[in-house]
């Protein structure tokens, strides 16, 4: 049994459990090229979170991880088979019934580690925050964390050589050979501001890739993976640390 995790934890314990923080992971099921499986996102979501957590708990922070939550938005993605939508509304509707819960419970620090680039959890945690003034929300992508372009070749947001080196470091048996793979091209916008970044709209997706990938992934391997891994999840645990010991009436300098 890992005690800060919360799938694994029995009641005999935790009814004596004292929890700083509350780590909610939240992934997707999703197409990602033709050679990682749906669940990619779970399976990074609740890894990072079990070891970034698993440094966080022996440093002394009082943190408990939740279930990793397997579905996001995915409303660009309609006509992909069986990728898997929950509208925003709906993810607005669970985050407020768990936050009602660590409220009874006097659990009143809530961080969403996302793990899928559909999410975005600002407006739902804005809300949120003035329904329970006295609880700190915050989120974070963990795939933003640390520049990319330190490990890996090719540039890419979905299925690239990132994710596909993650996968062969934590799942190696769900990703098909790498010849498999498609090129992860991807159309760009005709609208000068939507490529800058500056201006946006939801990208459809069968329209702007031809394999579900966006990015090269030829180029990745377990020993990538592995390298990538050890370090985010060094970076994340210290947001755990941080998150776990911050007074919430008074987070600034």
């Amino acid at each position: 049994m890992r005690p800060y995790i919360l799938a694994e934890s029995n009641w005999k314990d935790l009814k004596h459990t004292n929890i700083d923080l509350a780590i909610l992971p939240w992934g997707a099921t999703e197409a990602h090229n033709y050679h990682l499986p749906y669940g990619t996102d779970n399976f990074e979501a609740e890894s990072i979170a079990a070891e970034a957590g698993r440094l966080a708990y022996e440093s002394g922070a009082h943190i408990m991880v939740l279930p990793t939550v397997p579905f996001g938005v995915n409303t660009g993605q309609s006509d992909i088979f069986l990728d898997m939508n929950l509208n925003p509304s709906t993810q607005l509707a669970i985050v407020n019934d768990i936050a009602e819960v660590l409220h009874r419970q006097k659990v009143r620090k809530l961080l969403i580690l996302n793990s899928h680039g559909g999410n975005d959890f600002k407006t739902i945690l804005r809300e949120l925050g003035l329904k329970f003034p006295d609880m700190f929300f915050s989120s974070c992508n963990w795939f933003k964390a640390l520049d990319k372009t330190q490990y890996f070749e090719h540039e890419g947001d979905h299925a690239d050589e990132m994710e596909t080196s993650l996968i062969l470091h934590l799942q190696p048996d769900l990703v098909l050979p790498l010849e498999e793979a498609g090129l992860g091209e991807e159309r760009k916008s005709l609208v000068e501001g939507i490529r800058e970044g500056w201006a946006w709209s939801e990208r459809k997706w069968s329209r702007v890739t031809r394999d579900t990938g966006i990015g090269n992934p030829k180029k990745a391997s377990k020993e990538k993976g592995e390298k990538y891994f050890k370090d985010i999840t060094k970076k994340v645990s210290k947001l755990f640390i941080e998150l776990a010991e911050l007074n919430q009436y008074d987070p600034y300098e």
